[in-house]
């Protein structure tokens, strides 16, 4: 009887790991409509999960993005590095066939490794609000998200309901660190 009852709990634990992998393996809820058009010009990156590609960022992070006229957005994304200086990264995102326009993947590396999936990123926008003044991106395997404002501040309540969303959608909102603007950036 003790060995069932073992087993009923071995049993349990694997079907709670197996809902907790699951739950990060869903799809993304994205936003239904984005318009490319709407959506392109400066963002001020309020809040961030940390990761490689901006360790040397310090803050005043931004991005600006243009409407190409292939339908693809060209991205520069600039911070500001501890010792003062400005870094910028070029790239291009375009939309993924057969999904959301705003479900996107971003290239930074060379346009001729371009044929390589590998070198396309993920980028989701969850939310958006109707005015396009902040917006939540992440990746469907959680291990990036964004928290991006056209201003370089955001009203605590508007952070707190985007922070809600990315928490309901299997972020692990700990890790988020907000981004440092300076008056040079206004």
């Amino acid at each position: 009887m003790q060995q069932s009852g073992g087993m009923k709990t071995a049993a349990l634990a694997l079907t709670i790991a197996a809902a907790a992998l699951q739950s990060d393996r869903r799809p993304l809820a994205v936003v239904s409509n984005l318009d490319l058009q709407r959506y392109a010009g400066r963002w001020y990156e309020i809040a961030r999960f940390p990761n490689r590609f901006q360790n040397k960022c310090a803050g005043d992070v931004e991005a600006v993005y243009t409407v190409r006229d292939d339908g693809r957005i060209t991205v520069v994304n600039r911070c500001r590095e501890r010792d003062g200086a400005v870094t910028e990264a070029g790239g291009v995102a375009r939309r993924v066939n057969g999904a959301p326009p705003s479900v996107l993947e971003v290239r930074f590396a060379p346009a001729f490794l371009s044929f390589l999936p590998v070198v396309w990123g993920d980028y989701q926008v969850m939310a958006l609000d109707d005015a396009h003044t902040h917006a939540l991106i992440g990746t469907p395997d959680r291990k990036y998200l964004w928290i991006l404002s056209r201003r370089p501040d955001l009203d605590p309540a508007t952070y707190d309901q985007l922070v809600a969303t990315a928490k309901e959608q299997g972020f692990d909102v700990s890790r988020l660190v907000r981004t440092e603007h300076t008056s040079s950036t206004n």
